[in-house]
């Protein structure tokens, strides 16, 4: 009986194993910083579903909110309703949306993300919920959750139906759908496309300013004028 005791404090313990290396703790499903509600509307909004790929820390965090049912449950609430979809579009059309993905042009991101994958901490994380037997226990109970009931019986509701029939004149999607014929959605997204902050520290090289230092003393007639000769000075006789 006190080896079993014992068992289970040791897997305890090991779940408690801070995730990184810096002391920061390994990010559980029931943190404030993140729930299944808000992992939902993370993961299926285009202007922010990429940012766990820009930080190893909110990978993991976002795996470990991937593993519970009620991620999940959240998601399929939201995929059948269609203002999901209006923000999708409307996020799709922003072009801050695609200004946001100009960050994975920076080799920064990358190295950061090399030296997580080297971590073994980042690895204890992520398989912190497959030690933790209440994860099992959730999905056990998953079919009976009332959430998974609720998502399940929408199918049943009318009034998803007439959500999804009066979509179109919904006001919000007839300004989507008149957007592409707005001259300044293409104005946006050509200042977007010159903005150096947009290619990160690759935008330098697109900004003039940063050949003005270089062209600053530059005479270009230097390689314009002949090459004359040094003059030869020739010494005066003393009287």
């Amino acid at each position: 009986m006190k080896v079993a005791q014992l068992t289970a404090a040791l897997i305890a313990a090991a779940v408690m194993v801070p995730a990184f290396a810096d002391g920061t703790a390994a990010p559980a499903p029931e943190s404030t910083a993140a729930t299944p509600e808000s992992t939902a509307a993370m993961l299926t909004n285009p202007a922010t579903m990429a940012e766990p790929a820009k930080e190893p820390k909110a990978a993991v965090n976002t795996i470990i909110m991937l593993m519970d049912p009620a991620t999940l449950m959240a998601m399929m609430t939201r995929g059948m309703n269609p203002a999901t979809y209006t923000q999708m579009g409307q996020a799709a059309m922003n072009p801050a949306t695609a200004q946001s993905y100009g960050q994975f042009m920076d080799p920064n991101l990358y190295a950061k993300w090399m030296a997580a994958s080297m971590n073994p901490s980042m690895y204890t994380g992520m398989a912190a919920p497959l030690m933790n037997p209440n994860t099992y226990m959730k999905w056990g109970m998953a079919p009976m959750d009332p959430r998974m009931m609720g998502a399940g019986m929408q199918m049943m509701n009318p009034g998803m139906y007439a959500n999804w029939m009066t979509a179109p004149m919904n006001p919000a999607n007839m300004n989507m759908m008149m957007a592409p014929m707005n001259p300044s959605m293409y104005t946006n997204w050509a200042n977007m496309a010159v903005n150096p902050q947009t290619y990160g520290p690759w935008g330098g090289f697109m900004n003039p300013g940063t050949y003005a230092g270089a062209a600053q003393g530059f005479n270009p007639m230097s390689f314009m004028a002949p090459m004359m000769p040094a003059p030869v000075v020739v010494p005066v006789p003393a009287q």
